[in-house]
């Protein structure tokens, strides 16, 4: 698995955009606009956990935003599957990210997420602007991640100073 410090895939892959039209997104698509990337890897479309962790990344979109930083969602699934996905479940109908198709699965394998069964693991990655992965989280199918922490640690890796255990944005650093 890439790691902190590791240089984030280049990639151009075909994805729902939030018009619910097809498009391309690259490795670039951030750097060029001078923002960090949150990519955020689920199982696969259609199940029960991921729909939960995508409507509350679409719920603190704005929060990603303010903190200079673009949201992706990414499978390994197609980009039909992700837009009928969307048009069959009401609460991702209105997603204000694109949902990316790792369906060659060349990104989830160069990123180290790739389980045996050929679907990504659930994992995040925090990307700077100069496209430098400075934080990942992995959890296993069952366990859905916490788009708060995921926040708190997008905002403690933009800070400048040392953040100590268990800090929150306004806090001092170290």
């Amino acid at each position: 698995m890439l790691t902190i410090g590791d240089k984030f895939p280049k990639f151009c892959k075909s994805a729902v955009l939030p018009n619910k039209e097809f498009g391309d997104i690259t490795n670039n698509d951030h750097k060029k606009e001078g923002k960090w990337m949150v990519m955020f890897w689920y199982p696969k479309d259609f199940t029960f956990i991921c729909p939960t962790e995508i409507i509350e990344f679409n719920n603190q979109h704005d929060k990603f935003l303010n903190l200079n930083t673009v949201l992706f969602g990414a499978s390994t699934d197609t980009e039909d599957v992700h837009l009928a996905w969307r048009l069959n479940d009401k609460n991702l109908n209105e997603l204000r990210f694109p949902l990316i198709a790792d369906t060659s699965k060349s990104l989830s394998k160069k990123l180290g997420i790739l389980q045996p069964s050929k679907i990504a693991f659930r994992a995040t990655f925090i990307v700077d602007s100069k496209g430098i992965i400075q934080w990942i989280n992995v959890n296993n199918d069952s366990t859905g991640r916490n788009v708060a922490e995921v926040l708190r640690a997008l905002e403690a890796t933009q800070t400048e100073g040392k953040t100590a255990c268990d800090w929150v944005p306004g806090q001092d650093t170290l």
